[in-house]
């Protein structure tokens, strides 16, 4: 287990950690206020587009199921119970259209741990002196190491403050996540599943099974679609203003890259 915290720590925490430090010091030196908020910005906008190809090939691998399904649909029908010709005829469509079954599966999982690695080096900032340790101890220069966290302040807003302590900040605070759980909820819709398709040409049986299939679904997509975005804004709202940024960048680039995907 230790090999794996060590190969995550040095081929994704400590780079980003680099990486984002010299945005800071840029941007500092540049007298540009708010140097943490803009480069946490700046650091998602960059990771998000890096791994681009991975989503895109997700998502077109999606397409490509989705649009075989009426196929398959009409292998089912003629291989019967024969699940053996079954499966030799789904993996001959499959090779024949260039389609990979788990094509956009495992793009996805690929995402996952940059995605980790953004929000524990965010997390950093806000953890204080020992978050202050935590990233001079992965600094590849040592004359790039902090004396002090940066100014947490970003357009008058200090970005380890918690909307949980609204009353001490404000009730305003308590925006931010709302506006996270409707962002969330936009890209949640916009990620739904189809409706399973009938055709003039289903059985009785066959009708049935889409039914509830079509039920299953909608039940399954009904929960994520609402319970993520309820989740997903009550972890900003316990956790500092910084990660709801860092959360916020991400979902609403990931919304403009799923449009374009559904546009081409």
């Amino acid at each position: 287990m230790q090999v794996i915290f060590d190969l995550f720590n040095n081929l994704l925490f400590a780079p980003i950690v680099n990486v984002i430090v010299f945005v800071i010091r840029v941007l500092e030196a540049s007298n540009i206020p708010g140097a943490l908020g803009f480069a946490i910005i700046l650091l998602t906008v960059a990771i998000r587009i890096l791994i681009w190809p991975l989503m895109a090939s997700s998502m077109k691998a999606a397409k490509q199921m989705a649009d075989l399904r009426p196929h398959l649909e009409d292998l089912k029908k003629k291989h019967g119970s024969d699940k053996q010709a079954l499966a030799a005829s789904q993996m001959a469509l499959y090779k024949e259209h260039g389609v990979n079954p788990a094509g956009s599966c495992l793009p996805i999982l690929i995402q996952i741990p940059p995605m980790i690695a953004i929000y524990q080096v965010i997390h950093s900032f806000f953890e204080g002196g020992t978050g202050l340790s935590k990233i001079n101890s992965f600094l590849y220069n040592p004359d790039w190491k902090l004396t002090s966290i940066p100014d947490l302040n970003f357009f008058g807003t200090n970005l380890a403050f918690k909307p949980s302590d609204f009353s001490t900040v404000g009730l305003w605070v308590i925006l931010i996540p709302v506006l996270t759980g409707l962002i969330q909820f936009v890209q949640s819709k916009m990620m739904a599943p189809k409706v399973v398709k009938e055709y003039p040409s289903d059985s009785p049986k066959e009708k049935k099974e889409k039914e509830s299939a079509e039920d299953t679904m909608m039940a399954v997509q009904g929960q994520m679609t609402y319970f993520m975005p309820i989740m997903i804004g009550y972890i900003a709202f316990t956790f500092p203003i910084g990660l709801a940024l860092y959360w916020n960048t991400l979902t609403l680039i990931g919304i403009w890259q799923q449009y374009r995907c559904l546009l081409y």
